[in-house]
């Protein structure tokens, strides 16, 4: 145990480094990231913004389900993608589409879940993304568990785990903290504050000063963030993976942002906020801070912009595609080795499925 906790305390507003005017923000203490970082960054919030429209888009076509939009968030999940290097492992939740096609899944695998073919429809393994976690906060005591066998292991993996703030009322949530700090797991915690879960505004989840500050109990530094803002995001999120991978063990990042649409396309979030609301949020558009910033020629930006109407367009043309559904899935990837009872009621599919044939 430590008398001095003043380590563990977050900023007192969030960090920020490219105000809303799209111009640098003085703060000596943390330069900006490099002209290629940024410039990487801003092509893929162009393509992330037009993922997250081309699946609203579908959602109303019936080609999918479901779609919990991050219009608007967008760069926390693509700073969040960024920092990590590519022995690095990403836990998101439903709103991460984005954050896991910024670690190479085919957007038409990330969507898999929410057009309700497959629980996961890419290989965690291969890039090191854990399955989308609908339930809130789940996945975090598993992010836990990868850091802390990683570290067993003398690997120099790090863990991005990430949640909203209605994830932050769950027991997993906090269970995950005291995990990852006892162990001193490298586990990077990045909480998603888009004001609310679902129809729950945040002050009526904590009364704590900041997110972040949960973070002090459990003996875990905090920082605070503009979710708004990628290059500040690029800076501390980068700094927190530094640091847990070279033994200083967990950190927990309150990314202050905003969610635009509702919770899902099933929401409606007339019935529980203002329009007005909605619209002071506009100009912190995290897209036309970073483009003021760098100011992009024409040509750039044009290019920048077929490249995400291609992804647009992989995306149609993967969920516009008919899948023949095959009854045997039911019995694929239950178990690593299926049970006797699994392979008794595969037998007796397939025998139903042949006698039906011969009847025909």
């Amino acid at each position: 145990m430590t008398g001095d906790a003043d380590h563990l305390l977050p900023s007192d507003s969030p960090v920020t480094l490219i105000g809303t005017d799209g111009h640098p923000v003085a703060d000596a203490s943390r330069p900006l990231p490099d002209d290629a970082e940024l410039r990487r960054a801003l092509a893929s919030l162009i393509t992330a913004r037009r993922l997250n429209d081309q699946a609203y888009a579908l959602v109303r076509q019936g080609r999918l389900a479901v779609y919990p939009s991050s219009h608007g968030q967008e760069a926390c999940q693509v700073a969040a993608a960024q920092v990590l290097d590519d022995g690095d492992w990403l836990f998101p939740t439903y709103r991460d589409t984005v954050a896991a096609v910024g670690r190479g899944v085919d957007p038409v695998e990330a969507l898999t879940l929410l057009k309700g073919d497959w629980h996961c429809g890419w290989d965690p393994y291969e890039h090191k993304v854990a399955p989308h976690a609908t339930p809130l906060a789940t996945q975090l005591p598993h992010a836990v568990g990868v850091a802390h066998a990683a570290r067993l292991r003398g690997e120099s993996t790090v863990v991005m785990a990430l949640c909203g703030d209605g994830g932050t009322s769950e027991g997993d949530f906090h269970e995950a903290l005291n995990f990852a700090a006892v162990l001193r797991a490298p586990v990077v915690f990045l909480i998603q504050n888009n004001e609310y879960a679902i129809s729950v505004p945040l002050a009526r989840q904590t009364a704590a000063p900041s997110l972040a500050h949960k973070g002090v109990g459990y003996g875990i530094p905090g920082e605070r963030v503009d979710g708004n803002d990628i290059a500040a995001l690029l800076s501390v999120l980068g700094e927190a993976v530094a640091r847990a991978r070279d033994g200083g063990g967990p950190q927990l990042v309150e990314a202050h942002t905003y969610r635009m649409q509702a919770h899902t396309n099933a929401d409606d979030a007339t019935r529980y906020r203002a329009d007005a609301d909605v619209e002071a949020w506009v100009a912190r558009d995290p897209i036309t801070r970073l483009k003021t910033f760098l100011a992009p020629g024409d040509s750039e930006m044009a290019a920048l912009h077929e490249q995400a109407e291609k992804v647009a367009e992989h995306v149609r043309d993967g969920l516009n595609r008919d899948v023949e559904p095959d009854p045997a899935d039911l019995f694929a990837h239950v178990y690593a080795e299926p049970t006797p009872q699994l392979r008794e009621q595969a037998a007796q599919l397939a025998d139903d499925q042949m006698r039906e044939g011969a009847l025909r």
